[in-house]
């Protein structure tokens, strides 16, 4: 395990150390969480997870830092999924971020371990898990794992040098309260296929009347669903390493984990009726672009 040792302001180097042994909290808010946050790349490798020779990669710093800042959890951070994700270690986190890319075959986590993270672990265990930007784009030919998730990458039709307008459904959900009502950024977007929104959340969309580039479908840029006793969480947004210093971002993937970990109530009842509005508006919008 690629474990990551810091204090506030600076970064230690990577060390490969004894681990597993940290103890489950116990439900309600979970004291001393553990959070595993995975960026082993099985397709294209994203600048946000490339490290640089033996320091972190800037998501991984973005997320060790949160843990210790706001002191409710602490995270480990790995590249192989072989040799580091275990159902014996899973047993000692809560939570599981993946920003990753590959099938079955390029990210090659056991099948054994990959069938228990998706189901026993999360859906019926009650743990919790983060897809940050291509954890969209893993796992296409694993139906568990979408299912999971509720939605699986397509492509990219609005590209990383972009500026694209968000717009915030539900401004009080911790993971997307720090945004206010609406907000740009620059960032990669992604199109999703296998989306599922009877079962999702959407707590922020591509806002297509006002983004350049215009295309006759929802975008959803940030959800969260109740998956048996478990929480699932995806962001879209972190394509580029700017993103992961952007303190609207990081407050925003906090409020996330502390809804998972029970420190902040969420609703994560489901709300299909956004995608069909704003299907319908995006729809409406691109035809009169075309005129």
């Amino acid at each position: 395990m690629d474990r990551t040792y810091q204090t506030v302001g600076w970064f230690l180097a990577v060390a490969t150390v004894a681990w597993c042994t940290v103890t489950r909290a116990e439900d309600g808010p979970k004291r001393g969480a553990r959070l595993l946050m995975v960026t082993q790349s099985g397709g294209y490798q994203h600048a946000s997870v490339t490290r640089s020779e033996d320091r972190l990669s800037p998501a991984e710093m973005a997320i060790t830092e949160l843990g210790v800042t706001s002191n409710i959890f602490r995270a480990d951070c790995t590249q192989d999924v072989v040799k580091d994700l275990t159902k014996e270690c899973l047993e000692t986190y809560d939570i599981v971020l993946f920003y990753t890319t590959g099938g079955k075959e390029r990210l090659p986590i056991p099948p054994d371990v990959r069938d228990y993270l998706f189901t026993e672990w999360i859906k019926q265990k009650g743990h919790g898990f983060i897809g940050t930007h291509s954890a969209a784009d893993t796992y296409a030919d694993y139906p568990p794992y979408w299912e999971m998730l509720g939605g699986t990458f397509e492509s990219h039709p609005w590209n990383s040098h972009e500026t694209v307008s968000i717009a915030v459904h539900d401004a009080h959900h911790p993971a997307s309260k720090p945004w206010g009502t609406s907000f740009e950024i620059q960032d990669e977007i992604y199109k999703f296929k296998n989306w599922q929104p009877e079962k999702v959340r959407v707590l922020m969309s591509l806002d297509m009347a006002h983004t350049n580039h215009k295309e006759p479908y929802h975008v959803p840029i940030l959800w969260v669903k109740e998956y048996g006793e478990g929480r699932v969480m995806h962001m879209s947004l972190g394509h580029n390493e700017a993103v992961w210093a952007h303190p609207t971002y990081r407050a925003s993937i906090l409020g996330g984990i502390r809804w998972m970990l029970g420190y902040e109530a969420g609703d994560a009842t489901p709300n299909p009726e956004v995608s069909t509005n704003e299907d319908l508006k995006a729809r409406q919008v691109h035809a009169a672009s075309q005129k």
